[in-house]
């Protein structure tokens, strides 16, 4: 039976102490009724003898001591599910905010998720297109991988999140695809952007969206991403769907987190932040991946903007740990007008030697990835000697390279955020920009495969 307390002794927001509970649990949801009928809701953070401490998702104003009524619910938050939310805009706590009407859901599922059990993982194989050729051609997204954008303040990411969500699929007959996409404290004008970038190219009918803004309670900042991973396990997991979850901005949930964490008089850690920030974020990008005997996956791709450019800072370095590999922008390039603006070289996906080859992608992706990789660095270098000393310094073969690599960065890197190219055409692209190089330099392609491709 569910009781109402009205021993509410103090609020501090985002928090607010009731005293003399009995039977409360951690994580459980509370429901706090104002003098004035209005209802809002909070969660169990902490339970000391018969006091609770809970965390409130909206405003402390207006709350009355002596008047408020708290009661628990006896659950923890939790997310109607159905296979209706799939064109839906909602919330940051799972309401819909698009006008249209209430989800009637097939089942309601807590939000924390279970953590997936490491035997029960099977490894990430099969490759997803996101139509982004410094993706797909040099660091592969692979089915079941978590694969972090890392952004700096004014770069464009929120148009390359945009991108990847309109294009991205998977490759073969009869696979059901679905983006489940979070934006985490963003502006309006961001989420407009997103909502109608979406409903213009028809994207929205296979994505759920998840809007919090930036002028949200903090706490619902916390809630946002979990709410998307449910969203994303009920559709791969019971409805076997390819699930891409596309979330940004994971800063700005770290900083509710240490806005929170601060609340509650906790010792911080590195910058101010908890001291379970890995923890907390492990127990969020660990709810991607594929299950053995179940047909559906998660795919996760985390964005971030990194404070200060500093890629050493304690959200960057933690996700580093946790994910496998990322996708680096940067500045330079951006001020080059090239778009998007990923630095090929620092950017890295562990996995995709797995989703690539015969079968897969084609023969030829593996040795082409390598030989564009050495490729680029090495004019990349040449143009740094011709800085220094001068073009008259520099070998022929250099003056090649730096060609190659100019042109690189203008035809591959270079595509713009609404061309979409199948792994062929990047793959095509790859050889051609190649045929500027003399064949006995390219040493990491197959001499078979140089005679089949190369044009």
């Amino acid at each position: 039976m569910i009781k109402d307390y009205k021993t509410i002794r103090e609020v501090a927001s985002p928090l607010m102490v009731v005293e003399q509970v009995e039977g409360v649990t951690y994580d459980e949801l509370a429901e706090i009724e104002l003098p004035s009928g209005e209802l809002r809701r909070g969660k169990v953070l902490e339970v000391e003898g018969d006091k609770a401490v809970v965390q409130l998702f909206e405003s402390a104003q207006g709350i009355n001591l002596a008047q408020s009524k708290v009661r628990f619910l006896g659950h923890p938050l939790e997310l109607a599910v159905s296979e209706d939310m799939l064109g839906r805009v909602f919330n940051g706590m799972g309401r819909p905010i698009d006008g249209g009407p209430e989800l009637l859901a097939e089942a309601y599922r807590d939000i924390n998720g279970m953590p997936m059990n490491p035997a029960a993982r099977a490894y990430p194989a099969e490759f997803i297109q996101t139509g982004v050729s410094t993706i797909d051609g040099l660091n592969t997204l692979v089915r079941g991988q978590k694969l972090p954008i890392f952004s700096a303040s004014g770069l464009p990411h929120a148009a390359l999140a945009a991108q990847i969500a309109r294009q991205a699929k998977v490759l073969g007959d009869g696979e059901n695809f679905a983006v489940v996409f979070a934006a985490v404290g963003i502006t309006f004008e961001e989420s407009e952007y997103f909502i109608e970038d979406f409903k213009r190219t028809g994207a929205i009918d296979r994505t759920v969206v998840f809007s919090n803004l930036a002028n949200d309670p903090a706490v619902e900042r916390i809630a946002t991403p979990r709410m998307a991973l449910t969203a994303a396990e009920y559709l791969a997991f019971e409805k076997d769907m390819q699930v891409l979850v596309i979330i940004t901005d994971i800063t700005n949930y770290a900083e509710a987190l240490r806005e929170v964490s601060a609340a509650k008089k906790e010792v911080p850690g590195r910058r101010g932040y908890p001291g379970y920030l890995y923890t907390d974020l492990a127990t969020m990008y660990e709810r991607a991946g594929r299950r053995i005997g179940c047909k559906g996956s998660i795919t996760m791709i985390p964005i971030l903007t990194m404070p200060e450019d500093d890629k050493t800072h304690p959200i960057p370095d933690l996700t580093g740990y946790i994910t496998e590999g990322q996708i680096i922008l940067s500045r330079d390039l951006h001020r080059k007008g090239i778009v998007p603006p990923v630095d090929v070289l620092p950017s890295l996906s562990r996995l995709k030697d797995k989703g690539i080859g015969e079968g897969k992608t084609r023969e030829d992706h593996a040795g082409t990835m390598n030989q564009l990789f050495a490729a680029y660095s090495r004019g990349k270098d040449a143009k740094e000697l011709m800085t220094i000393l001068g073009e008259a310094a520099l070998s022929d073969d250099d003056k090649l390279f730096a060609k190659f690599a100019d042109e690189f960065e203008k035809q591959y890197v270079n595509q713009g955020n609404t061309t979409n190219r199948s792994i062929q055409e990047t793959l095509d692209l790859g050889w051609k920009l190649l045929s500027i190089l003399p064949r006995a330099e390219l040493k990491r392609i197959k001499p078979e495969l140089i005679e089949k491709y190369m044009k």
